[in-house]
C-alpha cells in the first residue's frame, strides 16, 4: 500500500472478467505499480462468483456481473472490461450510465468513431477525449508491434506495412493454453509429426480453439472468414493500426499464424516509408522508444524470443534491418508477452491516465 494515497478519495477501478488468464496478470500488475486507486471491485460471469482473489496483498470477493455489481460508481471511477465483445457491449453503457469510464479490450468499439483506439505509448492524448465514455484498446497482436511502428513512423513518415503474426496459445484464453498442453502430453516422447496425418490422428478433435492441432505444427489462420480470404483478425489489425497512427489511407497487409508457443507473440514487420532509413539512426529511435527494448546482435546470438518476452513489459525488438532492394524500408522482428503487454498493462495504463485526471 502507498501510504501517500487517501484511498477514501481515491478513484475506484472495478475489473469485469476478473477470473480471466489476462486478468490474473492485470491484478498482480496492480500490486506491482504506483498505487492511485481507492477500492477495487472484481467482477466476473455468476459462475465465478464468491471467488477469493488476492490483490494489493488483500483477499477480494469476486461479485456476480449484474447491474447491482456497479452500483457506487460514478465520474471519476474506472472499469476495465476484460471480457469477449457481446459482454462488453452490453455492459459497457451501464457503466458509463452511471457516470464511470470503461477501458474496454475486446472489439466491441474498436472501430467506433466515437470511442478512441489507444495505445499510451503513440496516442495518450486520445484518452481525454471519450464522448460515449469508452476508451478501447487494440488487438494483442497490433500492441505487440504499434510502439516501434509508431516511434519509426514519426521520424520517416510510414507509407506502408506488411505484418506476419507468430500467435501464442494463451492469445485464445485458458481455452488456448490448456488445449496446447493437452496436445503436448500426447506427443511427448513420441516420433509423431514425421508422416501426413499422424499427430491429427493423436490430437483427434481436441484441437479447442484452433483450425488444426497446434503441437508440432503451424496454424496460418485466426479469425473468421471474411471476402477475398482474408480473415476478420488479419482485417482488424490492419484496421487498428490505421486508426491510432491516423493514417486512414496506409497499405497494410497482415498474416496471422498460431504457433505453438504459451505466452508472447511474435512478428516480423516490413515497415516501408518516404524517406531514406539509415540503419544506425534507427536503432537510435528503437533505443529511445517507449515502451521498447532493443535486442540485436546476431553475432552474439542476442535478438527476442518469446519465452524471453514472456511476464515482460516491453515489446523486445530484434533483427534490424534495412530492405535490400528498398532503402525507404526497415525489417525487424518483434516479440512481446500477448497477456501483459497485449491487453493487461495497455488497460492499466489508460486506466491511470483516466485516474489523473481527476488527481
Amino acid at each position: 500500500m502507498n501510504p501517500g494515497v487517501d484511498r477514501s478519495s481515491a478513484p475506484a477501478l472495478a475489473v469485469v472478467g476478473a477470473t480471466g488468464a489476462v486478468a490474473a496478470v492485470l491484478l498482480q500488475m496492480l500490486s506491482q505499480r504506483a498505487d492511485v486507486w481507492g477500492g477495487i471491485r472484481l467482477i466476473a460471469s455468476s459462475r465465478s462468483a464468491g471467488r477469493r482473489l488476492t490483490v494489493r496483498g488483500e483477499e477480494c470477493e469476486v461479485l456476480a456481473l449484474t447491474e447491482d455489481a456497479f452500483d457506487g460508481l460514478g465520474a471519476g471511477d474506472v472499469v476495465i472490461f476484460l471480457t469477449p465483445a457481446e459482454v462488453s457491449a452490453r455492459w459497457a453503457p451501464v457503466v458509463t450510465a452511471r457516470g464511470a469510464a470503461v477501458v474496454d479490450h475486446s472489439a466491441a468499439f474498436r472501430d467506433d468513431p466515437e470511442v478512441p483506439l489507444v495505445v499510451p505509448e503513440i496516442n495518450a492524448h486520445a484518452v481525454r477525449i471519450r464522448p460515449r465514455g469508452i476508451v478501447a484498446g487494440p488487438d494483442s497482436v497490433t500492441a505487440a508491434m504499434i510502439a516501434a511502428v509508431g516511434a519509426l513512423h514519426a521520424e520517416y513518415a510510414l507509407t506502408g506495412l506488411v505484418v506476419s503474426s507468430y500467435q501464442a496459445a494463451s492469445a485464445e484464453g485458458r481455452a488456448g493454453s490448456e488445449v496446447l498442453r493437452r496436445q503436448l502430453a500426447v506427443v511427448a516422447g513420441t516420433d509423431l509429426g514425421e508422416h501426413t496425418g499422424d499427430v491429427r490422428r493423436a490430437v483427434g478433435e481436441d484441437t479447442g480453439p484452433f483450425a488444426a492441432p497446434l503441437v508440432l505444427n503451424v496454424v496460418p489462420w485466426s479469425g473468421e472468414l471474411r471476402a477475398d480470404g482474408w480473415s476478420s483478425h488479419e482485417l482488424a489489425v490492419r484496421a487498428e493500426v490505421r486508426r491510432i497512427l491516423g493514417l486512414d489511407a496506409l497499405a497494410v497487409s497482415v498474416t496471422c499464424v498460431q504457433v505453438p508457443v504459451m505466452t508472447g507473440h511474435s512478428l516480423t514487420v516490413r515497415a516501408a516509408f518516404e524517406h531514406p532509413v539509415e540503419l544506425a539512426r534507427a536503432r537510435e529511435i528503437l533505443e529511445a522508444a517507449p515502451g521498447v527494448v532493443l535486442v540485436d546482435d546476431p553475432a552474439a546470438g542476442e535478438f527476442p524470443t518469446p519465452v524471453d518476452a514472456a511476464g515482460t513489459d516491453p515489446a523486445w525488438v530484434g533483427r534490424v534491418r534495412v530492405s535490400l532492394d528498398d532503402p525507404r524500408a526497415l525489417e525487424f522482428f518483434v516479440c512481446a508477452d500477448n497477456l501483459r503487454k497485449g491487453v493487461a498493462l495497455n488497460a492499466t495504463q489508460i486506466a491511470e491516465l483516466i485516474a489523473g485526471e481527476f488527481a
